[in-house]
């Protein structure tokens, strides 16, 4: 149980991982998440399901390597087992038929956004997908992002890949000439990036979705590391999210907590990386 089957590297500090969680895979949705331990002393990371297979029995998982924990999961190899992955938790995405809908996908939204792009085309709906990543080898899944849409945007912030542009200028674009065709809108990438689309849709009045990764323990709502105030409420991005209405966000707010533990992040970090060479060169 929880064995990773597949394991690569599909650009630089980004991983997919293919883990048999059978459980987890037949309740699965698009928009749930699950989090992983890598081991028993390892720090709970929350990580959106990327895909599932249920007659296979898997989850597909992406992380990119920012931390000790996410470090430690991605030194996995094909055969090992994660120490622990609770899911699917969160509410799944409202996916249905909306005519036309543009999902936004930046760097490791990617992953996040293929589940739900697959869905609502399945549904016939017709799907705009925009891929942005800094540059090109920070992209990936861009001919499996391409089959499930009708039309795919790639830009690149340096233009080495598809279009040089941030994300908000196509998308502002299609909603100058296409608003009164589109039904619905996802964001999910940085929070930097969903604060500028959000701000980009705002005035064109279209419904708009932001997916929340925010500090998580136990993904419940108990511990309340994941409070974000929406709407002039509190919310708890765990079991009330992760899906949020973009317009209705502190995006300011939601930033400043993400930093919130930088400085002991980079301890923890630096203390992990001299345990590591130490034990290598004993």
């Amino acid at each position: 149980m929880l064995e990773i089957r597949q394991k690569r590297e599909v650009a630089p500090r980004i991983f997919e991982m293919i883990v048999h969680a059978p459980r987890i895979a037949a309740k699965a949705m698009p928009g749930h998440f699950v989090i992983a331990m890598p081991d028993e002393v390892g720090e709970r990371i929350p990580l959106t399901i990327a895909d599932f297979d249920r007659e296979a029995g898997t989850v597909t998982l992406v992380l990119m390597t920012v931390g000790v924990s996410s470090t430690k999961l991605s030194r996995l190899n094909e055969g090992d087992s994660l120490y622990a992955l609770i899911g699917p938790l969160g509410i799944p995405s409202e996916v249905e038929n909306f005519g036309t809908v543009i999902l936004v996908a930046g760097g490791v939204g990617t992953a996040p956004v293929y589940p739900i792009a697959k869905m609502l085309h399945e549904m016939g709906n017709k799907v705009i997908v925009i891929q942005g990543a800094r540059t090109k080898e920070l992209l990936f899944w861009v001919d499996k992002m391409a089959a499930v849409c009708d039309e795919h945007i790639v830009c690149t912030d340096d233009g080495t890949y598809g279009r040089k542009a941030m994300v908000t200028e196509p998308l502002k674009e299609i909603l100058e000439t296409r608003k009164d065709e589109v039904g619905c809108i996802w964001t999910i990438g940085p929070a930097i990036m969903m604060k500028f689309c959000a701000k980009t849709t705002e005035p064109f009045g279209v419904k708009t979705v932001a997916s929340l990764n925010t500090i998580m323990i136990d993904g419940t709502g108990m511990c309340g590391g994941c409070r974000c105030t929406i709407g002039g409420k509190t919310r708890f991005v765990c079991c009330e999210g992760p899906e949020f209405d973009a317009h209705e966000i502190e995006w300011d707010s939601v930033m400043k907590r993400q930093q919130q533990f930088k400085c002991q992040e980079k301890c923890s970090m630096d203390r992990y990386v001299e345990e590591w060479k130490t034990a290598e060169n004993s």
